[in-house]
Order: structure tokens, then sequence, then C-alpha cells
């Protein structure tokens, strides 16, 4: 079965307790207004949409009243939608889904978040220039199975490297794998192709084809998911959430987006350079990751699954109407036109 189921208290308790804020506005609910639970990815570009998505008031003009959170676990939040207790992710890697769908979890695709993933494979080992030249090295990954090594796996395979004798670190976020690799911890590492931006002030080297913006363009770095139960009760809830969030990725992909993206950034981090934050809004505006279309082929769902089966996360590909709704997104693009 799932891992553990979470209560709504437990919700509550972790987001005070750990620090992850609300993202949406205290403001006063109307009374036609619907509230909306949702648990998204904690990475910096996350961040950073969850918080111009604030300003920009999206989900209030869709006549919601969201209640935002951010966690670093993706277990969590499959096991809060299962119970209930969140009504959506709609930013976050969701691979992992599949193999519970296939344990009978109660779980849906709804749609796409981040097509692709800004990331390439970084090095500070003048011998390591070549994927190939990862066998017998370390790569600093997330846990075996979870979004990093996936990705990790399925850019090494497409170039025939031996994965079986490459020794995965399981380090947590890209952001922690990028700095072991930057400190020689690992051999290599993914992280955020931002960093190509800022030459001066990364001394990294990135891997011959370890782009995975342009290597791996049918991998769906982050989507949105809900439950069957949830979409049975709440359908018109979850429309106006995926319209929301279609129209904020098709404002943060034009040039008129930046002065608000920008000043998101410096809020939410006041330490960092300001060459970061241009190099943050320089890559989305190079690779357009977001999907301002929001439904996910089958080509995109199978290719997943084909991944977690060759993992041995799962035993075979589920059908694609099993693992998907995809009218939720098709009605929410119908809304906003």
């Amino acid at each position: 079965m799932i891992a553990s189921q979470i209560s709504r208290r437990t919700v509550l308790r972790t987001m005070a307790v750990g620090g992850l804020a609300l993202a949406a506005p205290r403001l006063a609910r109307a009374t036609d207004a619907a509230p909306v639970r949702i648990a998204n990815a904690s990475g910096a570009i996350t961040l950073t949409m969850t918080e111009l998505m604030k300003r920009k008031q999206f989900m209030e003009e869709m006549g919601l009243t969201p209640e935002v959170m951010n966690l670093a676990d993706g277990s969590k939040i499959t096991a809060g939608i299962i119970s209930g207790n969140l009504d959506l992710t709609t930013m976050s890697g969701f691979g992992q889904t599949f193999a519970a769908m296939e344990r009978g979890g109660d779980l849906k695709v709804l749609g796409g978040a981040a097509e692709l993933a800004t990331l390439g494979v970084f090095t500070t080992k003048p011998d390591v220039r070549t994927l190939k030249d990862l066998e017998g090295r370390t790569v600093g990954t997330g846990a075996i199975g979870a979004l990093l090594h996936q990705l990790m796996v399925a850019l090494l395979e497409k170039y025939q490297v031996d994965t079986s004798k490459v020794r995965f670190v399981n380090i947590g976020s890209s952001v922690n794998a990028f700095k072991a690799a930057t400190v020689g911890t690992v051999d290599a590492a993914p992280g955020e192709l931002a960093v190509l931006e800022e030459p001066d002030r990364f001394k990294v080297t990135m891997l011959e084809h370890g782009n995975m913006a342009l290597e791996l363009p049918d991998y769906t770095y982050q989507g949105a998911y809900s439950s069957a139960n949830i979409i049975g009760k709440k359908r018109d809830v979850l429309v106006r959430t995926m319209a929301a969030y279609a129209k904020l990725y098709r404002f943060v992909q034009t040039p008129e987006a930046k002065d608000e993206f920008l000043a998101v950034r410096r809020a939410l981090y006041p330490n960092a350079p300001e060459q970061e934050n241009v190099a943050q809004w320089a890559v989305i505006q190079k690779y357009k990751p977001f999907a301002v279309n929001l439904t996910l082929s089958q080509q995109r769902l199978d290719y997943m699954q084909k991944l977690n089966v060759e993992l041995g996360v799962q035993k075979t590909v589920l059908p694609y109407s099993t693992v998907s709704d995809m009218s939720i997104a098709q009605d929410a693009l119908a809304m906003i036109g």
C-alpha cells in the first residue's frame, strides 16, 4: 500500500512547526470563493512561482481561496491527496504516482507544470568530461527511483552508460546535490542551468550532453495530480485551479513578467546576487519550460512509466486512461481562451 496517510491536523502541524508558510494571502473569504488546498515542491523556481501567483492573484480571479504549502518530501504530497487532506498538487515531480496507482492508490495526473527539466550535469573534476566518464564514479542525486535519480538514469541510458557501474549518492534536492559537486564530495551532480549564465561565480563544467532540457525533451519534470475521489467532489475547483496556473505559466514566459519575476526573487532571496536572479529569468525565457497548454500526451506519460519499469519501481505500464484525466486541463484552457 501507499506510504502512511497524513491527517489534516498533521498537515497543519507540519506547516506551522516546519516553517512551511502558507503562500496564499490572508484575505477575508468571499461568500462565493471556494477553498482549495495545494501542496507543491519546495525548489527555488517553485517557490518563486508560488509567490508570483500570490502577487498576481490569478487564483482569486478564478473565485478561489488558496492554501498553498511547499514540501520537500513528495511522498507526503501523495499521501495527503490520497487521504483527502489535500486537493491537489500543481507543481511537483510525479514519477512516483504511477507506482502508487499500480498498488491501488487513488491518483490521477491532471496535466503538466514544468515540461522540461532546466538542469544540467556538472562537475569540478578535470578528468570527467563525458557521461561515459561517470562509470566508476559517484553521482549526487535523490533517493533511488526519485526525481533526480530517475532523470540521471534516463540521461545516462540514452548515451549507453552502464548505470550499474555508477554509484548514486542520495543527497536530496538538486541544490544540495549541486553543492556536493562544487566541493568535490561527489564526482558530478545535476544543477540548475542558470549557473551557466554565471561562469565567473561557479567553477564547474557541464558534461557533454549534460543539458537535460535539450537531451530529455520527453521527460516531464513537474506536473499536477489529484485523485478520482477529489475529482468527483471538487471538479470545478480543480478546473479553476488549473486555469489559474495556466495563466501563470503564460505570464512568466513573456517579457512583460521580467520586473515582477525579479522583484519576487529579490524578496525571497535577499542575499542572492542580482546576477543569479537575472540568470534564472534568462533560463525561463530561453527554454520556456512551463506547460502553457497544460495537457500531457500519452507519449509523455508512457515514457515516464517505462523508466519506472526499468528501475524496478513499477511492474507494467498502465493505460493512459487509468493514470490521467486530461479533461480537467482541457476545461481549464476553455475558461481562459
